[in-house]
């Protein structure tokens, strides 16, 4: 824990994340899975000014009382996974940000959904789109608000690129390429578990790719095709992908090419291609500083701290109705859902998947 609040630390103290006077309402979050990304959002948090961390949910009682020490949480908002319903008698808590394992996130909103409280939820948001629209389905009929953690929706130079592309400094969108990756380590992690993870590499760092490709071209994609690469069988287990590469193709004719692997690191590299001009990021997703460039120079936005960013834009997005520039509801992450599937059903079958999204 120490480690991770560190390195929190150490963006949260850049000039760039300088404090404004702010008197407004504020989202009293508690979190769900105190694991290393929980604790990662939970020491963002403290830097935050619209957000604040009040509760913790945790399946292991010395990480709730340490998070009581670590972060002032009051005893009366710690919960653990049987008792956690009982915050629909908490009125200090305003909202759940789930960031367990994938295969637990689709039965925990529809609790919290239950309960009262707006829903957080780490991506991808379920194992598959029809987990994924139950769980917006849940939401909208319980009242509450579903968003997704999109931290990559307003990083400063992504936003820049985007606005570059939609001002049409880069032309007609011809091509986006993603890369996304790393070697994985410890082979008895969640990650590689089928029943928790839901899949492989494409299930946990390959939604950025996913994801990426959409909010770059500002396209959906009608097809995809994908393939499979997997080199040791023991590790990545039968259902969970070491490697896989697919393609898409938009309506405008533009298409993308992406990688997502457990098997190689120095990856995270986005770049978008246009008649005019380009755009090339890496790193383009990771926790640290995103760098990148255009034909028109270097990219030279302030550096954040991504999860304190993220969490206090939630905060207006819940209490003040602000519209992001780049959607993180239920419906943007069921499209990222929609698009997984299809590449599963790609790679099984060797055919080109058509979408409707």
């Amino acid at each position: 824990m120490a480690l991770q609040l560190a390195s929190v630390k150490l963006w949260a103290d850049n000039k760039n994340t300088a404090h404004e006077a702010y008197d407004g309402p504020v989202l009293r979050v508690a979190i769900m899975g105190l694991g290393g990304y929980g604790t990662r959002v939970a020491g963002a948090m403290q830097y935050c000014t619209k957000a604040k961390l009040v509760g913790a949910i945790s399946g292991t009682p010395k990480k709730l009382t340490d998070w009581q020490d670590s972060f002032g949480i009051p005893a009366k908002n710690c919960y653990n996974y049987q008792t956690y319903h009982q915050i629909k008698n908490n009125p200090d808590i305003d909202a759940v940000y789930i960031t367990t394992p994938n295969g637990l996130h689709h039965d925990m909103a529809l609790a919290v959904a239950k309960a009262g409280k707006h829903v957080i939820c780490e991506k991808p948001m379920a194992l598959n789109a029809v987990q994924g629209q139950e769980m917006v389905d849940a939401c909208k009929a319980a009242g509450v608000k579903l968003l997704v953690g999109y931290r990559m929706h307003f990083e400063p130079h992504t936003l820049e690129v985007i606005r570059m592309r939609k001002a049409g400094e880069l032309g007609k969108i011809l091509f986006f390429r993603g890369l996304c990756g790393f070697k994985i380590g410890d082979p008895k992690q969640w990650r590689l578990n089928k029943e928790l993870a839901g899949g492989g590499s494409l299930m946990d760092i390959g939604i950025y790719a996913i994801n990426g490709a959409r909010y770059m071209t500002g396209e959906e994609p009608i097809w995809v095709t994908a393939q499979e690469t997997k080199t040791d069988p023991v590790k990545f287990k039968e259902g969970v992908d070491e490697t896989i590469q697919f393609q898409f193709g938009f309506p405008s004719g533009a298409t993308a090419s992406c990688l997502s692997t457990y098997n190689q690191n120095n990856l995270d590299k986005f770049f978008l291609n246009g008649e005019k001009g380009w755009a090339e990021m890496q790193p383009s997703t990771g926790y640290g500083p995103i760098k990148g460039r255009t034909h028109k120079g270097e990219l030279n936005q302030p550096v954040t701290t991504h999860q304190t960013v993220q969490m206090d834009e939630f905060s207006d997005i819940l209490l003040n109705g602000k519209q992001p520039v780049v959607p993180v509801d239920g419906n943007e992450a069921v499209k990222d859902l929609k698009i997984i599937d299809a590449i599963y059903a790609a790679v099984k079958t060797g055919k080109k998947v058509e979408l409707s999204l």
